[in-house]
């Protein structure tokens, strides 16, 4: 007899805002993962941050990121999320909206997506992922505007790959997680020579 197909994200996403509730929790989300909440979830608060968002909202949905990555960097087998995070909720109209806008993009993913190269998730890239996916999280947690989409872009591919271990996910995430850094430094360098240009014409006008 053939085992079931093991459900794909967006499946268990779906099934989640079909729920007849009126709010879903972010505990919710966590229980229906199960062993692979530390990819999923990562996908769930990365996704939207790819797509333009109003300001304030990378701080709310990059806080949950940073415990994710933090736990996948030191390799935690269980994702624990403080009671402030699992306890967060949204009306499941604004959930099912919130997985209609990202479930283009997750489709397209997960048509791609199938079990490869799964050494690039192995306890040692396991620890080096980790880390440099708390790079991206404190990178979207700050507040550069419109500088949080290519990171959040990077931290959803991750999350995605290691929920469905691909490990080609895993090669795109890090294309653009360097690229993202590669912006970021280039950011941060006109920012720095924007100040001091600044500062010179102010000091020289009195």
């Amino acid at each position: 007899m053939s085992q079931n197909p093991t459900p794909r994200v967006s499946e268990i996403l779906a099934g989640v805002a079909a729920v007849r509730r009126k709010h879903v929790a972010v505990s919710d989300v966590l229980e229906a993962f199960g062993d692979r909440a530390f990819g999923a979830l990562m996908f769930v608060f990365a996704a939207p941050l790819a797509l333009p968002m109003p300001p304030g909202v990378s701080a709310i949905l990059g806080a949950p990121l940073l415990f994710i990555s933090a736990q996948w960097m030191v390799g935690r087998k269980t994702l624990w999320l403080p009671r402030i995070v699992t306890e967060r909720t949204m009306t499941r109209s604004d959930f099912a909206a919130m997985l209609e806008k990202v479930t283009p993009f997750l489709s397209w993913l997960e048509s791609h997506l199938r079990r490869r190269l799964s050494v690039l998730y192995g306890r040692v890239f396991d620890r080096i992922t980790g880390l440099m996916c708390l790079v991206l999280a404190i990178i979207v947690f700050l507040p550069i505007p419109f500088g949080n989409m290519l990171p959040s872009f990077a931290l959803a591919v991750f999350g995605l790959g290691l929920a469905e271990r691909d490990g080609v996910a895993a090669l795109v995430g890090w294309s653009a997680s360097a690229l993202s850094v590669m912006i970021l430094a280039v950011l941060s360098n006109a920012l720095i020579q924007a100040f001091v240009t600044f500062f010179r014409v102010l000091l020289n006008t009195f």
